[in-house]
Parts: C-alpha cells; structure tokens; sequence
C-alpha cells in the first residue's frame, strides 16, 4: 500500500483529496493536516510515502516544509497549489506533479500516476528536498521536537551540532535537542555562512568559538564560550582557520 498524508488549510480541499485517495485499492490515507509543524510532525512519525502539500499556508509555506525534510528519507511531494506562478515553481523544484487549483478528477488521477511511476524510481525520489533548499537559500530557522511537538528555533542560537549515527545533537545555550538527521544533510540545510566543520562528527557556530588550544599530530581543542570543549580534527583546519582568519 501507498501512504498517502494531505496537508491543506482548507477543509474542503484537504476532503476532496481524501476522497479521491479512498477510491484507489491501492492508497492509504495516513492523515490529514491543516499546518506545516503538524504535517512535519506525521511526516517524521508516519513515514508516509507521499504527501499532497499545499504551497500556501499560514505560518511555514509547503516549501518551507519541503526544506526542513531529510534527503534520504523525504517522501514524495505533490504540491498543491492555487496560483500559477507557485505551480510552475513547484514543477520546476523537482516535484512529482503539482495540481493547480481547481483541478478535477481526471487530472488528480494523472498526478497520481506520476507518483506510482516514481515510487518505482527510488533513485529519483528526493530531488524535490534540495530543489526547494536552493529556492528558499540557507534556513535561518531550524524545527526541532519539543515535548510531543515541534517548535522553531533560530539558527543562530546553535552553538555546535555533534553526529551519532543517523542523529544529529543541536546544543544551544540551554538545551539540547535531538534530530534523526545527517550532519552532512542538516548543514547543507543551514549553510556554511554560519557553521564549520571541526570534525566527521562535528559542526561549530563560528560566532561562538571561544580559543583553540594545540593537542598533537595537528589537532586542536576548541572551547566555546559557552564553556563546550570540541575536538578539532587536523583533517579540517585549514578551513577553519580560512574562515576565521586564524
């Protein structure tokens, strides 16, 4: 079966999509969302396969959502949209489809169509993730788990990120939270105007590099001014001494 999740501000828009998915034998309705932070909530906890994404919506816009998935693991995106310009735009951002306002049967089953033929391409799944990063530029927020929710927190109050596994701990001054991301993916989201590498398991806030102290065979250890102390690989130095100047 086909995991299927609507994300819609509009009632009747999100019920007929519902509809429709309903009729098909082989489409499971996963839920239906009327916000951003909700859909990005089921996304991580459901894993849907496919989500029909609204491109205008109050508070995050269907491509902010887009730009907040993981690479590897994003599931399809079918934006929905009722403005040509944001149509063509989605199309261009490496949608599988986008359904322009008001659209009718004939043409959802089309764009579902799309959506079975990718599901059969795994390798051409995530365009859509990075397509939407390069639209919007470097994020300035990140959404993080907050209890049995999320919230956003900006980007500048990070002071390191440090990888484990296929999880990412995000320190700030007085939490940590953690991400079921890449480091490598969760930098190209936030860009590297702000953080550096120190580290295969280790990215850095420039702004908050308090002093390096030398170690051996090259390596450093860096404190910030928090108090943190980081290892500083000598694989990475010389950028981070190309960034700061050092």
């Amino acid at each position: 079966m086909i995991r299927a999740i609507v994300v819609d501000d509009e009632e009747p828009a999100r019920g007929k999509l519902i509809r429709w998915l309903g009729s098909e034998t082989d489409i499971a309705v996963a839920g239906e969302y009327a916000d951003g932070l909700s859909a990005l909530q089921a996304i991580g906890r459901d894993s849907p396969d496919v989500v029909f994404l609204d491109v205008q919506m109050p508070g995050l816009s269907g491509l902010q959502v887009a730009a907040q998935l993981e690479v590897a693991t994003s599931p399809l995106l079918v934006f929905v949209t009722a403005y040509d310009a944001h149509a063509l735009a989605a199309f261009d951002l490496g949608a599988v489809d986008y359904l322009l306002k008001p659209y009718d049967e004939e043409r959802f089953r089309r764009a579902l169509d799309r959506v079975r033929e990718r599901l059969a391409a795994p390798e051409h799944r995530r365009s859509a993730v990075l397509a939407a990063r390069r639209h919007i530029g470097v994020s300035e927020r990140l959404l993080v788990p907050a209890g049995d929710g999320l919230r956003m927190i900006d980007s500048a109050q990070i002071h390191c990120l440090e990888a484990d596994d296929n999880y990412v701990h995000v320190h700030t001054a007085d939490h940590s939270y953690l991400l079921r991301r890449t480091l490598r993916d969760l930098l190209q989201q936030l860009g590297d105007q702000r953080f550096v590498r120190i580290h295969k398991s280790a990215a850095v806030n420039i702004a908050e590099i308090d002093g390096l102290t030398p170690l051996f065979k090259g390596d450093y250890e860096l404190r910030l001014r928090s108090g943190r102390v980081l290892r500083l690989s000598r694989r990475f130095t010389s950028e981070l001494f190309s960034r700061t100047g050092g």
